[in-house]
């Protein structure tokens, strides 16, 4: 049996999502086995936007799991991850534990270097010109929340917040991406790799670039045969090594990092021109996709 833990202030984020009778009864039909939006929806007799709105909200709680799998086309399929939720009434003692939060929009980038196709959408429409270089040096970029380009790379610089004298234990980066195609395909694999203070952390494959059905952030007068959402990846670095989803991508540790060196953490994500599967990068800002977010980083330490 799968148990899920919560705190008092963990339990009352979750008590607001499962106090709802059609989210309650989601979980119910999901007891019997993964189901997409459309099982769902007509099971609940509820239209197929109200199902889609109600499992995001499931799944930004940490209730549910929605992943893309094959079918006709392909389909998101959510599984439900819990049987039970307890709630631990008496506190944990404190840890001394502590962390660090920043969120950077994905247009406040640094330094870029990207070739086309490659562009850059606001949340009102298309900032200058579509595959135009020229276009990622205007003033207009840190509006952006859809930012693509086919290789290259785009560097960030995060505040360096960490105290004097404390141990960094671990650093992760939470970044909505895709590939990136002419319109969307989702046969596109692309290597995409991410760089921290310039130490080549790994590469994960983005399987797609996804379209055709509109993201749940996506503005309408963006078209739906254009990409629409991208996959959450975290990636993380601590004592053991780097690691995407909890997957081990290489043996560089939080050391290597020397994250006491510089007044900021330089974040790059790319493409390489010499990446085996050279497909092109969608990244995706907190009104655009699937995830009302920016890029995400967070640091631990003691």
């Amino acid at each position: 049996m799968r148990v899920l833990h919560l705190t008092l202030e963990e339990a009352i984020v979750v008590n607001k999502t499962l106090g709802n009778q059609q989210r309650m009864e989601m979980l119910d039909v999901l007891t019997e086995g993964p189901k997409n939006v459309n099982d769902l929806a007509e099971r609940l007799g509820i239209p197929f936007s109200s199902a889609a709105v109600n499992i995001k909200k499931l799944e930004d709680a940490g209730l549910i799991t929605t992943e893309i799998v094959p079918g006709r086309g392909s389909q998101k399929v959510s599984s439900k991850r819990y049987d039970r939720i307890v709630i631990d009434l008496e506190k944990e003692k404190e840890s001394p534990e502590k962390f660090i939060t920043l969120e950077m929009p994905i247009g406040d980038y640094v330094h870029c270097d990207v070739e086309p196709t490659c562009g850059l959408a606001s949340e009102r429409g298309i900032i200058s010109l579509i595959d135009d270089q020229r276009s990622f040096f205007e003033p207009d970029r840190k509006e952006a929340q859809l930012i693509w380009f086919k290789s290259g790379f785009l560097e960030y610089h995060f505040p360096n917040r960490i105290p004097y004298g404390s141990k960094v234990e671990e650093i992760s980066l939470n970044v909505e991406m895709c590939s990136e195609a002419p319109y969307h395909k989702l046969d596109w694999p692309s290597d995409i790799t991410c760089w921290i203070n310039g130490i080549e952390l790994g590469s994960w494959t983005s399987p797609s670039d996804f379209g055709g059905e509109r993201g749940f952030l996506t503005p309408s007068w963006w078209e739906t045969h254009n990409t629409q959402y991208g996959m959450l990846k975290h990636w993380k670095v601590n004592e053991e090594g780097s690691f995407i989803d909890s997957m081990k991508i290489s043996d560089h540790t939080i050391q290597s990092l020397q994250l006491d060196a510089r007044p900021y953490i330089s974040v790059k994500l790319g493409v390489k021109r010499d990446a085996e599967k050279v497909g092109g990068l969608n990244i995706f800002g907190s009104k655009f996709g699937n995830y009302e977010q920016d890029l995400l980083l967070k640091i631990k330490y003691t």
